[in-house]
């Protein structure tokens, strides 16, 4: 009866208080209005027209007459069409390999009987504590000649150390068993990593390919040491220049057939909009497996 007791009198007590409820919920309301409210404006300015622009003062938070110019105009296969071209090859190439490098080294890592390596695990782990910086790497670059290549993009970033300590991570919760008969009706480990490890790993394969995939998509420090040529600028560069820099797009940057150009504002807030617009329609198909894959491959156990 007692114990009963202290178990209803700490349901009772460790219960938050109406207050703390009600100070949570408007913490909360705030945090999404902060999130929500800058996303409208942008999406609202970018379809906006000149005289509601400048009726508002700059920002639009809610526009009364939608125009899709601005979108037209990035679109028409100017600089902004060629950098999101240029912004979707790299991301999709160097995903798909960095994916593929980091499976082979996390799985080798895993296997325990392979040769050398804990020294290998060793170094992997050095990378996370010491970069090479970024004049070295820039001399390495240069050195291999790949200064203003596409390549320059995704071999310097090609895999991330905490990609693979977590992916080996994973490989080692999974049944040892199921391998070692696999090796006993004659598979290899190439045969063992494609039919009976790669099924079981969907979750954090998908993880790890949307970290490398928001990587390779949001990077433009990299393309602005080592890219020259303008006709080759990812997005996020274009972006920098355009909104950031606040340098006006002219005619010149944009394919149209008149020389009417939208607001500015609408242009910085259309191509703004168009460098968020990949990531925010792939994650919610990722998103089922994030939990899953970062919970099964960081914690041991």
């Amino acid at each position: 009866m007692s114990d009963l007791t202290v178990t209803r009198s700490n349901l009772v007590f460790g219960r938050p208080s109406l207050l703390a409820r009600g100070a949570r919920a408007v913490v909360l309301a705030v945090a999404c209005l902060a999130v929500i409210l800058p996303f409208i404006a942008v999406i609202s300015t970018s379809l906006a027209s000149q005289a509601e622009i400048s009726r508002a003062g700059g920002f639009v938070f809610w526009v009364t007459d939608p125009t899709l110019d601005a979108y037209r105009a990035v679109l028409s296969g100017g600089v902004v069409t060629r950098s999101v071209i240029v912004s979707l090859g790299i991301a999709a190439v160097g995903t798909a390999l960095s994916v593929m490098c980091t499976i082979g080294l996390a799985y080798a890592l895993s296997r325990t009987t392979m040769y050398a390596q804990k020294p290998m695990l060793l170094a992997v782990l050095f990378t996370l504590l010491f970069s090479p910086g970024m004049i070295p790497m820039y001399l390495v670059v240069k050195q291999l000649g790949l200064i203003d290549s596409y390549w320059a993009l995704i071999l310097p970033v090609l895999i991330n150390a905490f990609n693979v300590i977590v992916m080996r991570e994973f490989f080692l919760d999974l049944p040892a068993e199921l391998m070692e008969s696999a090796k006993i009706d004659g598979a290899g480990e190439f045969l063992v990593l494609t039919r009976i490890v790669l099924p079981l790993s969907k979750a954090v394969i998908a993880v790890i390919a949307l970290f490398y995939a928001v990587a390779y998509w949001n990077s433009f420090f990299n393309a602005l040491l080592y890219i020259n040529s303008p006709e080759k600028w990812p997005l996020q560069l274009v972006l920098r220049t355009y909104v950031v820099n606040e340098t006006p797009m002219g005619v010149d940057d944009l394919v149209m057939e008149g020389s009417s150009l939208p607001p500015q504002v609408a242009i910085q807030m259309a191509i703004l909009l168009i460098s968020v617009l990949p990531m925010l329609i792939v994650y919610p198909f990722i998103q089922k497996h994030f939990t899953k894959g970062l919970l099964i491959g960081g914690v041991k156990g």
